[in-house]
């Protein structure tokens, strides 16, 4: 079930766990926009994203073995999963693909997590992680197609609407569908949601064009931590009834996105949580007059070389 009220339970239930994230507004003639827009920080959260909501919501509701717990990840899933786990005692084995951020290896293994760096895609770091799970009995948390998962990631909108009620349209990056499933399921469609994703990593816009889930390729400067090769069959399902638009950016705009939340607001964020931005920036999503526009950052866990060729742009 994924639902409003599954979304409150889970918050009740990840309170003691989580932070409660703040909002900003970023003021007229800021990030090159006429207007202000409500930022959402929720690459502030616990270990550098809104991931830790879904694995925290997840643990919580599971019987753990003594072989612990296993993830796939391209990078931020695998740093909640650590991070939760690690909290309430669990062991954990995260298995990353090579195009993770090295930073956000290092992230994991910080948490204490036995990590795998194999494979050239998440797909190839899910298929070794199901291996594992079947010669050891660990069980899994999926990094966007659990209704656990979903919900702990639904609980960024409610905690959201709390703290801005008039909200009309907010703009969510996409990799697997989780995030704007969660989102998009607690706000259905009182408030507008714009899905967007990188041009070169849209697994949901091409699944929304298929009429079902289909693989894509991935070649995007976002692709470590929005590259999945397909999306989830619940956040599909869940785009289908709430989300209004799904857009795509091209990748120059989400390294510009990157730049300006940094030179204007002093925000540091990795490609992936520059990627909603980039829609208003680029022009790809216009408001209209008096529209009041919400943005979420929803990772924080950069590579510094990468921004600061990022500030060259």
């Amino acid at each position: 079930m994924i639902n409003r009220a599954e979304i409150a339970k889970a918050y009740q239930r990840l309170k003691p766990f989580i932070r409660q994230t703040p909002t900003i507004e970023s003021g007229a003639g800021t990030l090159g926009l006429p207007y202000s827009i409500n930022l959402k920080l929720e690459h502030l959260q616990h270990s550098g994203s809104f991931k830790a909501r879904g694995a925290f919501n997840s643990l919580l509701q599971m019987t753990v073995p003594k072989a612990g717990v296993s993830a796939a990840s391209g990078g931020n899933h695998g740093a909640a999963v650590a991070c939760a786990a690690s909290r309430l005692g669990h062991q954990a084995r995260i298995f990353v693909p090579g195009i993770s951020n090295p930073a956000k290896i290092e992230k994991i293994r910080r948490f204490g997590a036995d990590v795998h760096v194999e494979g050239a895609a998440y797909a190839d770091a899910a298929q070794l992680c199901s291996q594992h799970q079947k010669e050891t009995g660990a069980i899994d948390i999926h990094a966007y197609d659990a209704p656990a998962t979903i919900n702990g990631q639904g609980t960024v909108a409610l905690e959201w609407a709390g703290q801005c009620p008039d909200l009309d349209t907010v703009l969510v990056a996409v990799g697997g569908g989780g995030l704007v499933g969660g989102i998009s399921s607690y706000f259905q469609n009182a408030v507008k949601v714009v899905a967007v994703e990188p041009e070169g990593c849209c697994s949901l816009n091409a699944a929304l064009s298929a009429g079902e889930p289909v693989d894509v390729t991935l070649n995007s400067i976002a692709a470590n931590s929005l590259g999945a090769r397909r999306c989830g069959l619940h956040g599909f399902d869940l785009a289908q009834r709430f989300v209004n638009q799904s857009l795509l950016v091209s990748d120059d705009a989400i390294l510009h996105a990157q730049a300006l939340l940094w030179r204007d607001m002093q925000l540091v964020v990795e490609p992936g949580a520059a990627t909603a931005l980039a829609a208003l920036i680029s022009g790809v999503y216009a408001a209209k007059s008096g529209e009041r526009v919400g943005v979420l950052l929803c990772g924080g866990n950069a590579d510094f070389n990468q921004l600061e060729q990022a500030l060259g742009t």
